[in-house]
C-alpha cells in the first residue's frame, strides 16, 4: 500500500489513481479514502489522491492530542511534498473541508480550487451532538447487512438510497469480525473531539475568507443537520461567485454522485482544469 511518513514519524496511507491535474479528496472526521468511492468514476482525466488521516483507515494511530485539523492539514502538505505536487485542487467532505480552508489560509500557493461537501465556517450544534453520540464507538449491529438495514431505517434525512449504497457505505467504514463490527479508526479520536469541544468555539469565518480568489463550490445536503441553510446562504452572500447546490433527499453528507452534485463539480472543474 502506498504510504508516506509524517513530520512526526507516522506511516500514513493514501491512494493515488489516474492521470491529469491533481485533485485531493479529503474525507470526513471518522472516514477514510473509501469516502470517495462513489464519485471516483466521475473524476476521469484527473489524478485523484485520497489520503487516510492519521488514526483512520490504514494509517498509523497517534496520540489523541494530534488529531486536530491543524495537524491533519500539515500531514496533507507533507503528502503533497512526498508526491512532488506543487498545487492541487481539493474536494473536502465535512472535516476535509475544514482542512481545505486551513490550507487556503496557511499555504494558499498549494491550493488551486476548493469544493466543500456539506461544511462551512459555522457548525450547527445539533449535528455536532449527533457526531458525538457515535464517535469512537462500535455500532450496535453485528454485520454489514444489519448496519445497512439500520441506516436505511434510522437515517431519516436521506431518501431514495438503495440498499446496495448503504451496504457499500458500511463496508467502507467498519470491519466485520466474529465479535461484531469494528470502526476503522482510532477510538481515541473521541477524546480529541470532546477535548476540543470543551474550548470556546473559534471564529472560522476568517478561514472561509482565505478562499478569496479560489474557484469555490459548495455542495450541501438539503436536510443537513451540520450545515444550516442560513449558513450556506451567508457563504453565498460573501462569495457570490461560489457554485452552490442543495442536494434533495440528502443529509450530512451527500455521496457526491447525485445529479446535482455532479453538475456542480463539473462546473467547478471547468474553472480550474
Amino acid at each position: 500500500m502506498p504510504h508516506y511518513i509524517s513530520h512526526d514519524g507516522l506511516r500514513l496511507h493514501y491512494r493515488d489513481e489516474g492521470d491529469g491535474l491533481p485533485l485531493l479528496c479529503l474525507p470526513g472526521l471518522t472516514r477514510n479514502a473509501a469516502d470517495f468511492d462513489h464519485v471516483l468514476p466521475h473524476l476521469a482525466g484527473l489524478r485523484v489522491i485520497r489520503p487516510d488521516y492519521r488514526g483512520r483507515g490504514l494509517s498509523q494511530w497517534a496520540a489523541p492530542q494530534s488529531y486536530t485539523v491543524a495537524q491533519e492539514a500539515q500531514d496533507i502538505l507533507a503528502l503533497l511534498d512526498h508526491l512532488a505536487i506543487d498545487r492541487a485542487a481539493v474536494i473536502g467532505t465535512s472535516r476535509g473541508g475544514l482542512i481545505a480552508m486551513v490550507l487556503a489560509a496557511t499555504a494558499p500557493h498549494r491550493i488551486a480550487a476548493v469544493a466543500l461537501n456539506d461544511i462551512g465556517p459555522e457548525i450547527a450544534p445539533r449535528g455536532l451532538e449527533v457526531i458525538k453520540g457515535y464517535l469512537g464507538r462500535n455500532p450496535a449491529q453485528r454485520t454489514w447487512e444489519e448496519a445497512a438495514q439500520a441506516r436505511a431505517r434510522l437515517w431519516t434525512s436521506f431518501s431514495g438510497v438503495p440498499h446496495a449504497r448503504w451496504l457499500a457505505e458500511v463496508r467502507g467504514q467498519y470491519d466485520e469480525t466474529p465479535d461484531g463490527l469494528v470502526i476503522r479508526y482510532d477510538p481515541r479520536l473521541r477524546e480529541a473531539v470532546l477535548d476540543d469541544g470543551a474550548q470556546p468555539a473559534p471564529d472560522l469565518w476568517p478561514l472561509f475568507a482565505a478562499l478569496a480568489g479560489v474557484p469555490l463550490a459548495l455542495i450541501r445536503g438539503a436536510n443537513s443537520d451540520l450545515l444550516t441553510r442560513a449558513t450556506a446562504d451567508d457563504m453565498a452572500r460573501r462569495r457570490p461567485d461560489m457554485i452552490r447546490v442543495d442536494v434533495p433527499g440528502r443529509g450530512h453528507v451527500p455521496f457526491l454522485d447525485e445529479r446535482e452534485a455532479l453538475d456542480a463539480l463539473a462546473r467547478w472543474r471547468g474553472l480550474w482544469s
